[in-house]
Protein backbone atom coordinates (compact mmCIF):
# COMPACT_ATOMS: atom_id res chain seq x y z
CA UNK A 1 0.00 0.00 0.00
CA UNK A 2 1.47 3.44 -1.14
CA UNK A 3 2.19 5.90 1.96
CA UNK A 4 3.16 9.55 2.36
CA UNK A 5 5.28 11.87 4.96
CA UNK A 6 2.80 14.73 6.06
CA UNK A 7 4.28 17.74 8.15
CA UNK A 8 5.04 16.00 11.34
CA UNK A 9 6.72 13.21 9.47
CA UNK A 10 3.92 10.74 10.41
CA UNK A 11 3.59 8.16 7.32
CA UNK A 12 -0.09 7.87 6.08
CA UNK A 13 -1.35 5.41 3.77
CA UNK A 14 -3.83 6.03 0.88
CA UNK A 15 -5.20 3.62 -1.63
CA UNK A 16 -4.90 4.03 -5.58
CA UNK A 17 -8.13 2.55 -7.79
CA UNK A 18 -8.16 2.26 -11.45
CA UNK A 19 -6.51 2.33 -14.63
CA UNK A 20 -2.85 3.64 -13.94
CA UNK A 21 -2.98 4.98 -17.69
CA UNK A 22 -6.21 6.71 -17.45
CA UNK A 23 -6.00 9.77 -19.42
CA UNK A 24 -8.48 11.54 -17.08
CA UNK A 25 -6.92 13.42 -14.40
CA UNK A 26 -6.51 11.49 -11.05
CA UNK A 27 -9.78 12.13 -8.15
CA UNK A 28 -8.60 12.60 -4.36
CA UNK A 29 -11.86 11.51 -2.43
CA UNK A 30 -12.11 11.91 1.56
CA UNK A 31 -14.08 9.39 3.61
CA UNK A 32 -16.45 11.14 6.09
CA UNK A 33 -17.65 9.02 9.89
CA UNK A 34 -15.59 11.27 11.09
CA UNK A 35 -12.80 8.92 11.75
CA UNK A 36 -14.62 5.99 9.50
CA UNK A 37 -12.31 3.54 7.61
CA UNK A 38 -12.65 4.93 3.84
CA UNK A 39 -13.24 1.22 2.50
CA UNK A 40 -16.83 2.09 2.88
CA UNK A 41 -16.06 4.39 -0.34
CA UNK A 42 -15.74 1.54 -2.25
CA UNK A 43 -15.05 2.11 -6.04
CA UNK A 44 -17.38 4.63 -5.39
CA UNK A 45 -20.18 3.04 -7.23
CA UNK A 46 -17.84 2.27 -10.22
CA UNK A 47 -16.07 5.70 -10.87
CA UNK A 48 -12.69 3.89 -10.71
CA UNK A 49 -13.59 1.72 -13.98
CA UNK A 50 -12.24 4.43 -16.32
CA UNK A 51 -10.29 6.95 -13.88
CA UNK A 52 -8.11 7.07 -11.04
CA UNK A 53 -9.44 7.47 -7.43
CA UNK A 54 -6.88 8.31 -4.52
CA UNK A 55 -8.22 7.68 -1.14
CA UNK A 56 -6.35 8.37 1.71
CA UNK A 57 -6.53 6.46 5.16
CA UNK A 58 -7.18 9.57 7.65
CA UNK A 59 -5.09 9.35 11.14
CA UNK A 60 -6.04 6.34 13.03
CA UNK A 61 -8.23 4.64 10.33
CA UNK A 62 -7.31 2.11 8.22
CA UNK A 63 -3.48 1.28 7.77
CA UNK A 64 -2.39 4.94 8.75
CA UNK A 65 -1.41 5.06 12.26
CA UNK A 66 -2.88 6.89 14.99
CA UNK A 67 -1.89 10.25 15.91
CA UNK A 68 1.06 10.52 18.99
CA UNK A 69 -0.81 14.22 19.64
CA UNK A 70 -4.41 13.95 19.80
CA UNK A 71 -4.73 17.07 17.97
CA UNK A 72 -3.83 16.09 15.08
CA UNK A 73 -7.17 14.39 14.75
CA UNK A 74 -9.05 18.10 14.35
CA UNK A 75 -10.40 18.78 10.61
CA UNK A 76 -7.88 21.44 10.01
CA UNK A 77 -5.46 19.28 10.86
CA UNK A 78 -6.23 16.78 8.88
CA UNK A 79 -6.81 19.11 6.10
CA UNK A 80 -3.34 19.75 6.20
CA UNK A 81 -2.41 16.51 5.43
CA UNK A 82 -4.34 16.39 2.52
CA UNK A 83 -1.66 19.08 1.26
CA UNK A 84 0.95 16.97 2.02
CA UNK A 85 -0.81 14.18 -0.05
CA UNK A 86 -0.96 16.45 -2.98
CA UNK A 87 2.64 17.24 -2.74
CA UNK A 88 3.55 13.66 -2.58
CA UNK A 89 1.84 12.99 -5.73
CA UNK A 90 3.32 16.14 -7.15
CA UNK A 91 -0.29 17.34 -8.76
CA UNK A 92 0.14 21.37 -9.21
CA UNK A 93 -3.73 21.60 -8.91
CA UNK A 94 -6.53 18.29 -8.69
CA UNK A 95 -9.69 17.83 -7.90
CA UNK A 96 -11.10 16.62 -4.47
CA UNK A 97 -14.43 14.71 -3.35
CA UNK A 98 -15.01 14.52 0.11
CA UNK A 99 -18.09 12.75 1.78
CA UNK A 100 -20.20 13.35 4.99
CA UNK A 101 -17.48 15.12 7.56
CA UNK A 102 -15.05 14.78 5.14
CA UNK A 103 -16.54 17.45 3.69
CA UNK A 104 -15.47 19.63 6.71
CA UNK A 105 -12.12 18.61 5.53
CA UNK A 106 -12.40 19.66 2.41
CA UNK A 107 -13.55 22.95 2.71
CA UNK A 108 -10.64 23.87 5.84
CA UNK A 109 -8.31 22.59 3.00
CA UNK A 110 -10.43 24.72 0.27
CA UNK A 111 -10.30 27.54 2.45
CA UNK A 112 -6.60 27.58 3.29
CA UNK A 113 -5.47 26.47 -0.40
CA UNK A 114 -7.74 27.69 -2.88
CA UNK A 115 -5.64 27.98 -5.83
CA UNK A 116 -4.84 24.07 -5.61
CA UNK A 117 -7.88 22.99 -6.26
CA UNK A 118 -9.52 22.38 -10.05
CA UNK A 119 -12.68 20.90 -8.85
CA UNK A 120 -14.67 20.35 -5.33
CA UNK A 121 -17.15 17.93 -5.08
CA UNK A 122 -18.98 17.48 -1.63
CA UNK A 123 -21.28 15.07 -1.46
CA UNK A 124 -23.82 14.98 1.48
CA UNK A 125 -22.11 17.55 3.78
CA UNK A 126 -23.41 18.84 6.48
CA UNK A 127 -23.12 22.38 7.72
CA UNK A 128 -22.05 22.57 11.05
CA UNK A 129 -18.88 24.74 9.86
CA UNK A 130 -21.54 27.66 8.45
CA UNK A 131 -23.12 27.77 11.88
CA UNK A 132 -26.79 26.31 10.90
CA UNK A 133 -28.10 22.26 11.93
CA UNK A 134 -31.15 22.62 9.53
CA UNK A 135 -34.17 19.87 11.17
CA UNK A 136 -34.90 18.45 7.73
CA UNK A 137 -33.07 14.98 8.17
CA UNK A 138 -35.49 14.66 10.86
CA UNK A 139 -38.39 15.06 9.12
CA UNK A 140 -37.14 12.92 6.16
CA UNK A 141 -37.11 10.16 8.99
CA UNK A 142 -40.21 10.60 10.07
CA UNK A 143 -41.82 10.50 6.34
CA UNK A 144 -40.19 6.92 5.89
CA UNK A 145 -42.32 5.53 9.45
CA UNK A 146 -44.17 3.52 7.08
CA UNK A 147 -41.89 1.88 6.25
CA UNK A 148 -40.50 -2.00 7.18
CA UNK A 149 -37.74 -1.46 9.36
CA UNK A 150 -38.70 2.20 10.99
CA UNK A 151 -39.50 0.97 14.18
CA UNK A 152 -36.60 -0.87 14.98
CA UNK A 153 -34.40 2.26 13.39
CA UNK A 154 -36.02 4.63 15.57
CA UNK A 155 -35.87 2.54 18.79
CA UNK A 156 -32.00 2.55 17.96
CA UNK A 157 -31.29 5.46 17.46
CA UNK A 158 -32.41 6.54 20.74
CA UNK A 159 -30.89 4.07 22.49
CA UNK A 160 -27.45 4.90 20.84
CA UNK A 161 -27.26 7.90 23.13
CA UNK A 162 -26.39 5.78 25.88
CA UNK A 163 -25.01 3.28 24.70
CA UNK A 164 -21.37 2.82 26.16
CA UNK A 165 -20.07 -0.66 25.18
CA UNK A 166 -18.68 -1.70 21.50
CA UNK A 167 -20.67 -4.47 21.06
CA UNK A 168 -23.82 -2.55 21.61
CA UNK A 169 -22.98 0.20 19.66
CA UNK A 170 -22.57 -1.55 16.49
CA UNK A 171 -25.53 -3.53 16.85
CA UNK A 172 -27.45 -0.38 17.40
CA UNK A 173 -25.59 1.32 14.93
CA UNK A 174 -26.86 -1.34 11.88
CA UNK A 175 -30.07 -1.68 13.55
CA UNK A 176 -30.28 2.25 12.33
CA UNK A 177 -28.91 1.97 9.51
CA UNK A 178 -32.10 2.26 7.49
CA UNK A 179 -32.12 5.55 7.75
CA UNK A 180 -29.03 6.39 6.04
CA UNK A 181 -30.23 4.68 2.56
CA UNK A 182 -32.92 5.49 -0.14
CA UNK A 183 -33.89 1.85 0.12
CA UNK A 184 -33.05 -1.34 2.30
CA UNK A 185 -32.29 -4.00 -0.27
CA UNK A 186 -29.57 -6.64 -0.31
CA UNK A 187 -26.46 -4.07 -1.46
CA UNK A 188 -27.51 -1.92 1.02
CA UNK A 189 -27.51 -4.46 4.06
CA UNK A 190 -24.18 -5.43 2.51
CA UNK A 191 -22.92 -1.60 2.97
CA UNK A 192 -24.38 -1.69 5.85
CA UNK A 193 -22.95 -4.51 7.65
CA UNK A 194 -19.52 -3.33 8.30
CA UNK A 195 -20.14 0.28 9.15
CA UNK A 196 -19.73 -0.60 13.16
CA UNK A 197 -16.06 -2.22 12.68
CA UNK A 198 -15.06 0.87 10.30
CA UNK A 199 -15.54 3.72 13.14
CA UNK A 200 -12.81 5.26 14.79
CA UNK A 201 -13.41 5.79 18.31
CA UNK A 202 -10.40 8.08 18.70
CA UNK A 203 -10.29 9.54 15.55
CA UNK A 204 -13.81 10.47 15.87
CA UNK A 205 -14.04 12.03 19.17
CA UNK A 206 -11.23 14.58 18.03
CA UNK A 207 -12.63 15.87 14.59
CA UNK A 208 -14.13 18.80 16.12
CA UNK A 209 -11.79 19.47 19.25
CA UNK A 210 -10.87 22.93 19.32
CA UNK A 211 -12.87 23.97 16.48
CA UNK A 212 -14.10 27.70 18.20
CA UNK A 213 -16.37 30.25 17.03
CA UNK A 214 -13.49 31.99 15.79
CA UNK A 215 -11.96 29.51 13.58
CA UNK A 216 -15.19 28.53 12.38
CA UNK A 217 -15.61 32.01 11.37
CA UNK A 218 -12.55 32.53 9.54
CA UNK A 219 -13.30 29.07 7.83
CA UNK A 220 -16.42 29.78 6.47
CA UNK A 221 -14.91 33.30 5.31
CA UNK A 222 -12.27 31.63 3.74
CA UNK A 223 -14.86 29.66 1.61
CA UNK A 224 -15.58 33.03 -0.66
CA UNK A 225 -12.55 32.97 -1.80
CA UNK A 226 -12.75 29.40 -3.31
CA UNK A 227 -12.85 29.79 -7.48
CA UNK A 228 -13.12 26.83 -8.37
CA UNK A 229 -16.25 25.11 -9.70
CA UNK A 230 -18.01 23.11 -6.50
CA UNK A 231 -20.32 20.52 -6.65
CA UNK A 232 -22.57 19.59 -4.06
CA UNK A 233 -24.57 16.19 -4.17
CA UNK A 234 -27.67 15.52 -1.41
CA UNK A 235 -30.18 12.58 -1.51
CA UNK A 236 -33.52 13.20 -0.86
CA UNK A 237 -33.97 10.10 1.01
CA UNK A 238 -30.67 11.35 3.52
CA UNK A 239 -32.49 10.99 6.88
CA UNK A 240 -28.66 11.51 8.14
CA UNK A 241 -27.54 15.05 6.74
CA UNK A 242 -31.03 16.09 4.51
CA UNK A 243 -30.79 18.56 2.03
CA UNK A 244 -31.09 21.89 3.58
CA UNK A 245 -27.50 21.45 4.60
CA UNK A 246 -26.01 20.86 1.39
CA UNK A 247 -28.00 23.94 0.10
CA UNK A 248 -26.40 26.01 2.70
CA UNK A 249 -22.79 24.60 2.10
CA UNK A 250 -22.94 25.18 -1.77
CA UNK A 251 -24.68 28.97 -0.53
CA UNK A 252 -20.65 29.41 1.12
CA UNK A 253 -18.85 29.16 -2.65
CA UNK A 254 -19.02 31.85 -5.14
CA UNK A 255 -19.48 29.03 -7.62
CA UNK A 256 -21.56 26.38 -6.49
CA UNK A 257 -24.38 24.42 -7.66
CA UNK A 258 -26.68 21.54 -6.16
CA UNK A 259 -28.03 18.34 -7.07
CA UNK A 260 -30.47 16.67 -5.61
CA UNK A 261 -30.63 12.55 -6.10
CA UNK A 262 -34.06 11.10 -6.49
CA UNK A 263 -34.49 8.43 -3.97
CA UNK A 264 -30.81 8.40 -2.81
CA UNK A 265 -29.95 8.68 0.94
CA UNK A 266 -26.61 9.59 2.35
CA UNK A 267 -24.70 6.76 0.69
CA UNK A 268 -25.40 8.14 -3.26
CA UNK A 269 -23.26 5.61 -4.50
CA UNK A 270 -24.56 2.33 -3.58
CA UNK A 271 -28.45 4.00 -3.72
CA UNK A 272 -28.00 4.94 -7.39
CA UNK A 273 -24.68 4.42 -8.74
CA UNK A 274 -25.87 5.00 -12.62
CA UNK A 275 -26.97 8.54 -11.44
CA UNK A 276 -24.31 9.53 -9.42
CA UNK A 277 -20.89 8.46 -11.07
CA UNK A 278 -22.18 10.53 -14.50
CA UNK A 279 -23.38 13.62 -12.05
CA UNK A 280 -19.61 13.65 -10.99
CA UNK A 281 -17.93 12.84 -13.56
CA UNK A 282 -20.31 15.64 -15.76
CA UNK A 283 -19.47 18.29 -13.50
CA UNK A 284 -15.33 17.01 -13.38
CA UNK A 285 -15.96 17.08 -17.28
CA UNK A 286 -17.43 20.93 -17.35
CA UNK A 287 -14.83 23.44 -18.46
Amino acid sequence: MPHFRTYDDAELHYRVLGPADSPLPPLVCLAGGPGRDAAYLGDLGGMAAHRQLIIPDSRGTGDSPSAADPSRYAFPQLSEDVEALREHLGLERFALLAHDAGAAVAQAYAAGHPQRLSRLVLVCPGSRLQGELPDDAQEIFASRAHEEWWPQASAAVQQLADASDLSEVRELLFAAAPLAYGRWDEPQRAHAATEGEQLGPVPRAGFWQGVDEQLRTALAAGLREVTCPVLVVTGDRDAVTGMRAGELVAASFPDARVRQLHEVGHYPWVDAPEAFGPTVEEFLHTA
